[in-house]
């Protein structure tokens, strides 16, 4: 995905850290509630490290992204968060953590084969009687289509999106979210 690679630099305009703090601050109420003594973690698909900017401060966190771009961004909001390059579905990292938390990058996961071997790498990376937490966007049981906007500038640039997010096929388990942005830099479109 383009987001992801060549506009990852746009990433912090298009999604502040800010954005995260309340979404954050309820995933940690939930999560201390089934694992109140979290001394490490592992976020799978961190993208751009917004989460893990506010939840460092209640453990050390460690964070992996499929896309190198995004871990870039991750490191400069995170410098003191270890960071590894790798695919949910695979990724080794020969260590164990109390919690394993992914967000919304399951949203990529589109195959029940897939979704095991996230599982599988999940398990290996979890000490006996850790905690996985995963926060997808959207359940098929609750699932309503919607349309989202915002963005943010910095001085120099500036980035809007809208996003429609429907069910194409109400018979499979996917849903499509489509994107329009809108960048401008020194003023001038992109």
């Amino acid at each position: 995905m383009k987001l992801y690679h060549e506009l990852a630099t746009w990433w912090p305009l298009l999604s502040a850290p800010a954005d995260y703090a309340e979404e954050a601050e309820l995933y940690w109420r939930i999560i201390s509630q089934y694992k109140p003594d979290i001394e490490d973690a592992l976020e799978l698909g961190s993208g751009g490290g917004n989460n893990a900017f506010h939840l460092k401060k209640k453990c050390r966190f460690i964070l992996t992204d499929i896309s190198p771009e995004m871990i870039r961004v991750s490191r400069e909001l995170n410098p003191d968060c270890e960071h590894f390059v790798g695919d949910m579905r695979g990724i080794g990292l020969n260590r164990q953590f109390d919690l394993v938390f992914i967000h919304d990058a399951i949203m990529f996961i589109t195959t029940e084969e897939d979704l095991e071997k996230v599982f599988r790498t999940a398990r290996k990376h979890l000490k006996p009687g850790g905690l996985l937490f995963i926060a997808p966007d959207f359940f098929k049981e609750t699932f309503r289509p919607s349309t989202s906007h915002g963005g943010h500038d910095d001085g120099h640039r500036s980035i809007r999106y809208l996003e429609w997010t429907h069910d194409a096929d109400p018979a499979d388990n996917l849903f499509e979210t489509e994107y329009a942005y809108l960048l401008k830099a020194g003023g001038e479109p992109t």
